[in-house]
């Protein structure tokens, strides 16, 4: 059993892996925010409402150890590049039942020094739209408000920030 899990293991990592990989898809709509629970250290957001500025979309779950390393990145980008129209959005989609807890999102939000908005996406609503798949998953949507990047899993810092950074600097 344990050769037939550290194979599975092997494939699915093979799997993210060539994902990371992919060319970007031609940039397609951004599919709206919808059936947020509860939106936490925000209003409640739109895509329409952040038009003219660059939007990160990041799928995470407190508990996932993937998402916990990706954070420092995400944190940092959203002190850099907030005052240059870098909206961070954490969009919470728990894996576990115990994630559901608005309390418990909120007390990993401070532990976690996690400033921007986040929003609670118990019934997948947000994850479905957007046809997401991962823990973590970022995507990069641009001033027209189009989907113009995507990473899934850790890793490939360096080319999410340069993406971030072509992507503001493009008019508005």
């Amino acid at each position: 059993m344990f050769a037939t899990l550290k194979s599975f293991a092997a494939v699915s990592l093979l799997f993210v892996s060539a994902a990371q990989a992919a060319p970007q898809p031609a940039p397609v709509a951004a599919p709206e925010f919808t059936g947020i629970e509860k939106w936490l250290n925000s209003e409640p957001l739109t895509l329409q409402s952040l038009r003219g500025k660059v939007v990160l979309v990041d799928f995470w779950t407190y508990t996932c150890i993937n998402c916990i390393r990706t954070l420092p990145y995400v944190t940092r980008w959203h002190q850099a590049y907030k005052d240059q129209g870098l909206v961070v959005v954490g969009v919470h989609t728990p894996e576990f039942a115990f994630e559901r807890s608005t309390s418990n999102v909120l007390k990993a939000l401070d532990r976690l020094g996690i400033k921007y908005p986040v929003a609670q996406d118990n019934r997948y609503a947000t994850w479905d739209a957007y046809r997401n798949q991962y823990w973590p998953a970022a995507y990069l949507i641009d001033k027209q408000g189009r989907i113009a990047y995507r990473h899934f899993g850790e890793g490939n810092y360096q080319e999410t920030e340069a993406e971030i950074q072509r992507l503001l600097a493009q008019p508005g």
